[in-house]
């Protein structure tokens, strides 16, 4: 296994936040698995969805996992919120590093991420509703795919970080 710290978890749930807080306090680069697709394929996350829809788009997410897989040593990682739903994907990010679980309710999430067009998932009718199925569907998909599993509802950043080092370091 290598040493990165993989950051997974429902959109809205701070991995983009968290994973640049942790790289400035670990001194480690950072990578994102979406805007490492969009630098890849020269389009958004949205008009990769568009165009092409989300298999593709799964397709992508996993195909960036192996390339990391030979690229990536002592950085953290943040994936989007749907990459662990390939099972496949499991064991490329188990064998990426330890995999941290950034769990939020539903009502976090949502007071997140109202405002932001630019998630495909969301947009349309009711994206509350939306957000409480999704992530119905995905929990046991993230803690299977997680090694650690940080709750982080009502709470302000030093205090996840403080968590995630700590896990990590055990």
């Amino acid at each position: 296994m290598m040493d990165n710290i993989i950051l997974i978890g429902f959109m809205g749930s701070g991995k983009s936040t968290v994973g640049i807080r942790l790289s400035y306090r670990l001194r480690r680069a950072m990578e994102d698995t979406d805007k490492l697709i969009e630098k890849e394929e020269g389009r958004t996350i949205s008009e990769i969805f568009a165009a092409d829809g989300e298999n593709y788009f799964r397709e992508l997410e996993t195909a960036c996992l192996k390339k990391l897989l030979r690229t990536m040593k002592h950085k953290i990682i943040s994936t989007g919120g749907g990459l662990p739903i390939r099972e496949e994907n499991h064991a490329l990010l188990k064998k990426l590093g330890t995999v941290v679980y950034l769990r939020a309710e539903a009502e976090t999430i949502y007071e997140r991420v109202k405002h932001d067009t630019s998630r495909p998932l969301l947009q349309g009718e009711n994206p509350k509703e939306k957000i409480r199925k999704l992530l119905k569907e995905r929990v046991s998909v993230y803690e299977m795919a997680a090694d650690i599993v940080i709750d982080v509802d009502h709470k302000d950043f030093d205090t996840i970080l403080d968590e995630i080092e700590k896990a990590v370091s055990e």
